[in-house]
């Protein structure tokens, strides 16, 4: 398989899918419904897309069975999200870089870099740090005095991994992101903020991916962790001594405080504040813009600032619409009351 692009058929047996249509029918790319041309298969995530699929181009598509009506062969699959996952890894496969250290890095004698490792231009690799096989540093990264960055890890353009931290295997760390900053810790003294002494450090477990410009700050004594398989997104600030519990999911722009516990699954919406010392249970959701400052219960699905039970968040939600009619209503059945007591 592969050269200027696959037959429908060939897709469907390595994607261990139907056809419904033209089984010889070549597509040379993945493209949105929107984008899409004739030379393209297309992805239908469920029925709620049909109308925006009878509307395109896509020479193709790829489709759950309940999706029916379409205007071009289908590729069938139980688990269309999953099968796109290796339709886009088939049209786009991973770059293998060149194993080796670039002449413009600087990699510390005491160092450790696997044959295996690609060191890119400029990178920095400090005294007693280890890179595992097949990890890929690219241009510009820094890796700190004792770090370690595991096997098969991705570290994007601008990554700063500072003194002590460890990255476990097959995690991807996207530009800009640092981890390892001192944490937020100082004690006022009378008369100025004195800086407390951060010697903790930072464990990342294995499988994980952290966004751009995202931070992780080093704990004050003990370590920050983010447990395997937690996906970190953009602009994302996490404080010291927090640990973050597996398979957990955090959007853009939120906020985790010092000495934080998030559970297992756990999935926090875009702008999420979480005050210091709050624990927050296994399953919990809460919802864009949320902002906590007590403990959240195991499965809770909050909303709003302070973060309440979504229906009730709802109900006030809606309601404020009606706040300014309410007030009219209000000031008229207080004119009303003040007239009929006039003569009281």
């Amino acid at each position: 398989m592969g050269g200027a692009g696959f037959t429908l058929g060939q897709l469907a047996a390595t994607l261990k899918g139907t056809v419904d249509g033209d089984t010889t029918r070549v597509v040379i790319g993945v493209a949105s419904l929107e984008t899409a041309g004739p030379q393209h298969i297309a992805f239908v995530a469920d029925g709620r897309y049909r109308q925006a699929a009878l509307s395109s181009r896509a020479g193709a598509f790829l489709a759950a069975d309940d999706v029916q009506g379409l205007p071009a062969p289908v590729i069938r699959c139980r688990e269309p999200r999953l099968t796109l996952i290796e339709l886009l890894h088939l049209f786009h496969p991973p770059a293998s870089p060149n194993a080796g250290i670039d002449a413009s890095a600087r990699v510390a004698p005491d160092a450790r870099v696997h044959p295996t490792a690609t060191v890119s231009a400029l990178a920095v690799v400090e005294a007693g740090a280890v890179i595992g096989a097949h990890a890929h540093l690219h241009p510009l990264v820094y890796v700190g005095p004792g770090a370690e960055i595991g096997e098969d890890s991705v570290l994007h353009p601008h990554v700063v991994v500072r003194d002590g931290v460890r990255v476990g295997r097959r995690v991807i760390i996207h530009a800009g992101a640092v981890l390892g900053a001192d944490g937020f810790g100082f004690t006022w003294d009378g008369a100025a903020h004195r800086k407390i002494p951060q010697v903790g450090s930072v464990i990342v477990e294995d499988d994980v991916e952290i966004g751009a410009n995202a931070t992780i700050d080093r704990g004050t004594l003990g370590p920050t962790i983010v447990r395997r398989g937690v996906k970190i997104d953009n602009l994302v600030m996490v404080a010291h001594n927090v640990e973050i519990g597996e398979d957990t999911v955090i959007a853009a722009q939120t906020g985790i405080s010092g000495s934080c516990k998030v559970g297992r699954g756990v999935v926090l919406g875009g702008q999420v504040g979480i005050g210091d010392h709050v624990s927050i249970g296994d399953g919990a959701m809460l919802s864009s813009q949320t902002g906590v400052i007590s403990d959240v219960a195991a499965g809770l699905k909050l909303g709003g600032t302070y973060g309440r039970p979504l229906p009730e968040f709802f109900r006030i939600w809606v309601a404020q619409a009606q706040l300014p009619e309410m007030l009219r209503r209000l000031r008229a059945l207080e004119r009303r009351v003040e007239e009929l007591t006039k003569g009281e």
